[in-house]
């Protein structure tokens, strides 16, 4: 095709379909077809809000980063990948230079080229540049789909392989049953996880998780008038320990706590209920600023650990453990939408539900004249 519509954000709540120049590559990249695409919170707050922190749209900006394709050009030093290879797209294209970079944390790399991050535009068009050796080819039985969700699920196995270094037999905790909480859970799954534990406010949710890949799940109970924040995390810690027999020491405690939820209380709870030197592990983006049980926090010597996107090593992890088939993408895809549909999409993964009553888990979108059904 000679043309490349795009999906493009000019302003809160303000976007638009444009036709945009097809992209030139350079002698170490390719040109992505792009098939299908998921939807990130972060697109979705990016459309709401125009901004995340200190990155601010402040130009037009094409949406999307969660996405796959087919290759349709290489570049002339390209040797690993040929045109027609269908392929996921890891979406952060570093310097290589810097000390981040040079010492395997690439994803700390200040001069990052991340799709749909400011000032940089995204994946949802129908071609996308990107450099070969952040593209990797689909085994033949994984579908387009799958190849979309190695995005989310490689900021979970970043968090709970790599960050947070989980082993078999070991426990956790995941507060958050969004998209990104319930991949943690299936990592942890597929690592061989004792006992995981979903924490959510929504039953549904839940339950889904329970299906899924969880082994317990926890309903948090509402707060009381004029209960204070902390005073309530100390009241909810203690009777989610309760209710699931778990403790600060021995074979009951948790290893690891991973906050996919970014809400304070969730935080709070998290560090008091994770075991004497056990690990935690914050994932989830909520209010810049929360208040901690610090106190807690040093008296377990806990290991309190970031987690931002992904770094070397995850994407193809993430690829193995789909292709070996110990983690199955497909139950979380509950939505699906032609590019024409693109603000319906988005409409319905900011609302959390469609409007058939569906409750959304992730909505995808297809390329621009790609089928629903073109895997």
């Amino acid at each position: 095709m000679s043309n490349n519509p795009s999906f493009v954000l000019r302003g809160i709540n303000d976007v638009i379909f444009e036709e945009r120049p097809i992209p030139q590559i350079g002698d170490d990249e390719v040109l992505v077809e792009v098939k299908k695409t998921g939807i990130c919170g972060s697109d979705v707050h990016y459309m709401v809000a125009g901004r995340i922190g200190q990155f601010i749209v402040e130009k037009p900006m094409v949406l999307g980063h969660e996405s796959s394709g087919i290759i349709s050009k290489v570049g002339p030093a390209v040797k690993n990948l040929k045109v027609g290879d269908r392929v996921a797209m890891e979406p952060g294209a570093t310097c290589r230079k810097c000390d981040a970079c040079k010492g395997g944390r690439y994803e700390l790399c200040p001069d990052i080229v991340f799709a749909a991050t400011p000032p940089y535009d995204g994946t949802l068009a129908r071609y996308y540049p990107i450099p070969a050796d952040i593209v990797y080819k689909l085994p033949d039985h994984l579908t387009l789909e799958d190849g979309a969700m190695m995005e989310p699920l490689s900021v979970a196995i970043h968090a709970v392989a790599n960050v947070a270094d989980f082993h078999s037999n070991q426990s956790i905790v995941v507060f958050g049953a969004g998209p990104v909480g319930l991949l943690c859970m299936a990592v942890a799954k597929a690592l061989g996880a004792s006992r995981v534990v979903a924490v959510d406010i929504v039953q549904g949710r839940l339950d889904f998780a329970k299906e899924f890949a969880a082994t317990d799940i926890y309903l948090p109970p509402p707060m009381e008038k004029d209960e204070t924040r902390i005073r309530y995390s100390e009241r909810n810690a203690k009777k989610l320990m309760t209710d699931l027999g778990i403790e600060e020491r021995g074979p009951t405690s948790i290893d690891l706590i991973v906050d996919a939820s970014g809400a304070e209380v969730s935080i709070q709870t998290g560090v008091l209920v994770a075991k004497i030197g056990g690990t935690f592990v914050q994932l989830g983006m909520g209010s810049p600023e929360v208040t901690l049980p610090i106190t807690t926090m040093l008296t377990k010597e806990l290991n309190w650990k970031g987690s931002f996107r992904y770094g070397p090593g995850d994407y193809p992890l993430a690829i193995a453990l789909v292709a070996q088939g110990k983690i199955d993408l497909k139950p979380l895809i509950t939505h699906r939408y032609s590019f024409e549909q693109a603000v319906e999409a988005f409409q319905t993964t900011r609302t959390g539900k469609s409007s058939d009553g569906k409750g959304v888990i992730k909505a995808v979108i297809s390329g621009p004249g790609v089928s629903l059904s073109d895997n």
